[in-house]
């Protein structure tokens, strides 16, 4: 087992309004990657973060980061979930309403933590001048950093976040994700994102994985998962740029620019002459098929 690997390897049975369905999910995912994971209601994927983070049992499998294990269910061992370095960001936010913005970050601060990376997080997700308040006295946006900040307070090594801005404006969103850039950047944890939203996948993502019926069915990068898709819900254009490629037996690998991340994708043959460094191109994939539109 690598100690740079989230690993995870876990069945279970799904109960959905359709009836139950098996749920087999099997991925490793590098320290400090950003995953995206994707797919219809009811795919199991937040059934599969409350695993990943000991609120659900799984009925078979193991979970380990590192050399840190988790779950092994043939061992009988499960550790708790307050044993467990995660930060979790919910769909609904579940904050205290009790509680003022700053006792809501000091209350997930660990027994002994210092406390100075409260006032930290407060300043970093502009939520200084709000400390005093509760939940119910700031916006929806404003909530939706307080709960951030507060997984962030841990200095988490694993940080989930289940569809994290469904309730937010596009400009809301997109300052969300600034944070969570900014954040990982400095604290270089891992990070597990349920969304349906392809440019955020494209924009915060390494890795992509498609949930269907329990299962993964695509997981890898997202220029290579969505080429490959060869049925998308809709046109969508990538824009990029060539930093490098290599000929193999099979295709062209070149990395490429895209989203402020460096991207790992497949061309055909034949085309090493657009395959320029420096080159500017876009991935058109429309509903009929992919096309690479090279723009200089």
């Amino acid at each position: 087992m690598s100690d740079s690997q989230l690993n995870i390897a876990i069945r279970h049975t799904l109960h959905t309004a359709q009836g139950t369905l098996p749920m087999e999910v099997s991925f490793s995912l590098e320290k400090a990657a950003i995953m995206a994971l994707t797919g219809p209601s009811g795919a199991g994927k937040t059934t599969l973060l409350k695993q990943i983070a000991g609120l659900l049992m799984p009925e078979e499998g193991k979970i380990a980061i590192g050399n840190a294990l988790w779950l092994d269910t043939q061992n009988q061992y499960k550790s708790p979930p307050q044993q467990r370095n995660i930060g979790f960001v919910f769909q609904d936010y579940a904050l205290f309403p009790n509680m003022s913005v700053a006792e809501n970050l000091t209350f997930a601060l660990p027994k002994g933590g210092d406390k100075t990376i409260v006032e930290e997080l407060l300043e970093a997700t502009r939520l200084e001048n709000l400390a005093d308040r509760k939940p119910s006295q700031i916006s929806g946006g404003q909530q939706q950093r307080v709960a951030l900040a507060r997984a962030l307070v841990r200095k988490p090594e694993l940080l989930l976040l289940d569809e994290p801005f469904s309730a937010v404006d596009p400009e809301m969103r997109y300052q969300l994700q600034e944070f969570i850039l900014k954040f990982h950047k400095l604290y270089q944890f891992t990070a597990i994102i349920v969304t349906h939203e392809t440019s955020e996948i494209f924009r915060l993502a390494d890795q992509v994985g498609i949930m269907e019926n329990g299962k993964l069915t695509q997981f890898g990068p997202p220029a290579q998962v969505y080429l490959n898709n060869s049925q998308p819900e809709k046109d969508l254009y990538i824009h990029g740029e060539i930093i490098n490629y290599t000929k193999t037996a099979d295709c062209i690998l070149a990395n490429a620019w895209i989203d402020n991340k460096i991207r790992l994708i497949e061309l055909p043959f034949g085309m090493e002459e657009k395959a320029l460094t420096g080159k500017k191109f876009t991935l058109c994939l429309s509903l009929q098929s992919p096309e690479i539109l090279w723009l200089s």
